[in-house]
Protein backbone atom coordinates (compact mmCIF):
# COMPACT_ATOMS: atom_id res chain seq x y z
CA UNK A 1 0.00 0.00 0.00
CA UNK A 2 1.08 3.68 -0.74
CA UNK A 3 1.95 6.79 1.09
CA UNK A 4 -1.89 8.70 2.15
CA UNK A 5 -0.77 12.21 1.43
CA UNK A 6 -2.67 15.08 2.49
CA UNK A 7 -3.70 18.48 1.61
CA UNK A 8 -4.40 21.98 3.15
CA UNK A 9 -4.91 25.77 1.72
CA UNK A 10 -2.89 28.36 3.19
CA UNK A 11 -3.72 31.91 2.99
CA UNK A 12 -0.99 33.88 1.74
CA UNK A 13 1.20 35.98 4.13
CA UNK A 14 0.96 32.60 6.26
CA UNK A 15 3.74 30.11 6.96
CA UNK A 16 3.90 26.19 8.44
CA UNK A 17 5.60 27.30 11.63
CA UNK A 18 5.68 23.42 13.85
CA UNK A 19 4.84 20.36 12.49
CA UNK A 20 3.09 17.26 15.08
CA UNK A 21 3.32 13.46 13.99
CA UNK A 22 2.06 10.80 15.49
CA UNK A 23 4.50 11.03 18.02
CA UNK A 24 4.40 14.68 19.15
CA UNK A 25 5.88 17.27 17.44
CA UNK A 26 8.36 16.67 14.52
CA UNK A 27 11.86 15.64 16.14
CA UNK A 28 14.08 16.14 13.27
CA UNK A 29 17.40 14.41 14.91
CA UNK A 30 14.53 11.02 15.12
CA UNK A 31 13.23 11.44 11.85
CA UNK A 32 16.80 13.26 10.44
CA UNK A 33 15.11 15.04 8.47
CA UNK A 34 12.45 18.23 7.79
CA UNK A 35 8.40 17.11 7.37
CA UNK A 36 7.75 17.11 3.64
CA UNK A 37 5.34 19.79 3.26
CA UNK A 38 5.45 21.48 0.01
CA UNK A 39 3.51 24.56 -1.82
CA UNK A 40 2.29 23.85 -4.78
CA UNK A 41 1.46 26.63 -8.08
CA UNK A 42 -1.85 26.38 -7.82
CA UNK A 43 -4.13 28.30 -4.80
CA UNK A 44 -7.45 29.76 -4.85
CA UNK A 45 -9.17 33.26 -4.48
CA UNK A 46 -11.85 33.23 -1.64
CA UNK A 47 -13.16 36.08 0.05
CA UNK A 48 -10.58 38.47 -1.64
CA UNK A 49 -8.07 36.29 -0.06
CA UNK A 50 -5.55 34.11 -2.14
CA UNK A 51 -4.97 30.68 -0.51
CA UNK A 52 -2.29 28.72 -1.94
CA UNK A 53 -2.23 24.82 -2.08
CA UNK A 54 0.00 22.21 0.06
CA UNK A 55 1.15 18.99 -0.19
CA UNK A 56 2.26 16.95 3.11
CA UNK A 57 3.55 13.36 3.59
CA UNK A 58 1.48 10.70 5.86
CA UNK A 59 3.52 11.11 9.20
CA UNK A 60 2.37 14.98 9.46
CA UNK A 61 -0.50 14.76 12.00
CA UNK A 62 -0.78 18.94 12.35
CA UNK A 63 0.58 21.82 11.13
CA UNK A 64 1.47 25.23 13.26
CA UNK A 65 0.44 28.10 10.46
CA UNK A 66 2.40 31.48 11.79
CA UNK A 67 2.37 35.14 9.72
CA UNK A 68 5.04 35.64 7.44
CA UNK A 69 7.57 38.77 9.20
CA UNK A 70 5.90 41.14 7.10
CA UNK A 71 2.43 40.42 7.79
CA UNK A 72 3.33 39.87 11.53
CA UNK A 73 4.66 43.83 11.54
CA UNK A 74 1.55 45.12 9.65
CA UNK A 75 -0.46 43.39 12.71
CA UNK A 76 1.41 42.67 15.25
CA UNK A 77 -1.48 41.04 17.14
CA UNK A 78 -1.76 38.18 14.65
CA UNK A 79 -0.83 35.24 16.82
CA UNK A 80 -0.48 31.47 15.34
CA UNK A 81 -3.05 28.75 14.20
CA UNK A 82 -3.04 25.15 14.55
CA UNK A 83 -4.48 23.41 11.94
CA UNK A 84 -5.60 20.34 13.39
CA UNK A 85 -7.78 18.80 10.01
CA UNK A 86 -5.79 18.10 6.94
CA UNK A 87 -7.65 17.04 4.03
CA UNK A 88 -8.07 14.72 1.93
CA UNK A 89 -7.94 14.29 -2.21
CA UNK A 90 -11.45 13.91 -2.37
CA UNK A 91 -12.03 16.99 -0.30
CA UNK A 92 -9.27 19.07 -2.26
CA UNK A 93 -11.67 18.61 -5.42
CA UNK A 94 -14.47 19.95 -3.71
CA UNK A 95 -12.75 22.96 -2.36
CA UNK A 96 -11.28 23.99 -5.77
CA UNK A 97 -14.71 23.04 -7.59
CA UNK A 98 -16.49 25.66 -5.29
CA UNK A 99 -13.75 28.13 -5.21
CA UNK A 100 -14.39 31.75 -5.78
CA UNK A 101 -11.68 31.51 -8.56
CA UNK A 102 -8.20 28.76 -8.84
CA UNK A 103 -4.76 30.64 -9.42
CA UNK A 104 -2.12 28.29 -11.29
Amino acid sequence: MGSIVKYFFLSDGWEVGRVWEFGGLWDQASWRRLPQIERLNLGIKERGQTLWFYIDEEAVLMVEVIPSVALSAADPTIGQVVLKRLITAEQVIGVLGSAEGVIT
